[in-house]
């Protein structure tokens, strides 16, 4: 495995991103931090160890197991994908897999021929600091994995075990939600609050996306873009649609996730679920969302998780209605501090919190869009400002900052094609 026809010095400053989720797949906060980090500094993006048992259970990931393992997406940002014996994550083959993933990343960064400056792992079953001579160790805490462990598929005890390890051997611990930030300060760390961000660039021109030809709903409609699974409280979808309220859902569904209901749910003729749809698509059925839901059950993984479909939302121009959520308020909070509704819309037009389905009920209903066409003009101009305020810009600028990287610690980025192999 090889890359020739790079520039020397090209890869000078690198920071390698540990990610959670494959590249290819659903565009996650992985992809997004890494996509923004490439515009300042040179990024290996490295898939979660994977065997190639993998898509048996996802079949989405059979596109990341062909050859190279190695490969130039652009010029400034590369591709990992390390592939390991099957069950990588179970405790007897957690050890094997950490030591096969740095040996990986030993071999990627040699091939690249860059100086790194830093590594930021977002695995915290794998320990890998030290793997790449880096400058800077960065944890990256994105979501409460000991109570989320059950959801995931982990070992509650051993992620534990192993998450506390990882984040004690790492320079910089940076959390993704003040949740996860307080309990790391609770453990007697100090964590970089970095939550996630909008993509707000992939928004700007959505009043003329592209009708989906799978959505016939008389407007106004209350939409939820996400996966549907056992962070999601069905009861207040049920009572949107029980209140003749049209309701568009978007995004895969768990198979084992009350099938039934779900069932029932879809069925409903004010109701349409058109399944997984790529990014690149999200923008036409944004478009027909007047109001955006964030429908989660008071759970310990939904208190520490951020509400990264609430800023997509929000980007979007469509105010947002969401469960009372730890990082949900955080993001109301700072709406108040910011003062973007002084003359126009109140906060609570733009963001409300309701956690019943009598109360989201009630909370959809107070913030469809109303008769007036100016105010409505200004309210999703007062979305938008708000989301800008937190795009996954600011966020990279901020992460670049903690680690220490600036403009001259890598090159201008060349536009030479890199041959592969291997």
């Amino acid at each position: 495995m090889t890359l020739t026809g790079a520039s020397p010095g090209q890869w000078d400053g690198l920071i390698v991103l540990c990610a959670a989720n494959n590249y290819d797949g659903f565009k996650m906060a992985d992809w997004h931090l890494a996509e923004h980090l490439s515009a300042v500094a040179p990024v290996l993006y490295v898939d979660p160890p994977m065997s190639a048992l993998a898509p048996i259970r996802h079949p989405e990931r059979v596109r990341a197991l062909p050859r190279p393992r190695l490969r130039l997406l652009r010029p400034g940002l590369a591709r990992l994908t390390p592939v390991v014996p099957p069950f990588p994550s179970r405790p007897v083959t957690a050890g094997l897999t950490s030591a096969l993933a740095r040996g990986y990343l030993r071999r990627a960064v040699r091939r690249l021929g860059g100086q790194v400056q830093a590594l930021i792992s977002g695995w915290p079953q794998f320990p890998v600091f030290g793997s790449c001579g880096e400058q800077v160790c960065a944890y990256w805490a994105k979501d409460d994995f000991v109570g989320g462990a059950a959801l995931l598929g982990l070992n509650a005890r051993m992620i534990d075990t192993r998450e506390r390890r990882v984040a004690a051997s790492a320079g910089l611990l940076v959390a993704a939600s003040p949740v996860v930030a307080a309990t790391w300060r609770s453990r007697g760390l100090n964590p970089l609050l970095v939550p996630f961000g909008a993509d707000v660039d992939a928004y700007q021109k959505i009043e003329d996306a592209e009708h989906p030809p799978d959505v016939d709903l008389p407007g106004p409609v209350a939409g939820f873009v996400g996966r549907i699974n056992d962070r999601t409280d069905l009861s207040l979808l049920e009572a949107i649609a029980r209140r003749g309220r049209s309701l568009l859902l978007v995004g895969p569904k768990d198979p084992a996730f009350e099938p039934q209901r779900f069932e029932a749910l879809r069925r409903r003729p004010n109701v349409r679920w058109v399944g997984p749809k790529p990014f690149e698509s999200l923008p036409g059925y944004l478009r027909l969302i007047d109001v955006g839901l964030v429908p989660y059950r008071d759970s310990a993984f939904n208190r520490g998780s951020f509400p990264l479909k609430t800023l997509e939302y929000l980007a979007a121009g469509r105010p947002v209605v969401s469960t009372d959520l730890p990082g949900a308020r955080w993001l109301l909070d700072d709406l108040a501090r910011a003062g973007l509704a002084a003359a126009g819309p109140e906060p609570a037009e733009i963001m409300t919190l309701a956690s019943t389905p009598a109360e989201f009920v009630k909370a959809v209903r107070r913030v469809v869009p109303g008769p007036d066409a100016e105010r409505e003009q200004a309210r999703r101009e007062q979305c938008r400002a708000f989301a800008t305020r937190h795009s996954w810009a600011r966020r990279a600028d901020a992460l670049a900052a903690a680690i220490g990287f600036t403009p001259a610690a890598a090159p201008p980025r060349s536009g030479r094609p890199v041959q592969q192999s291997g």
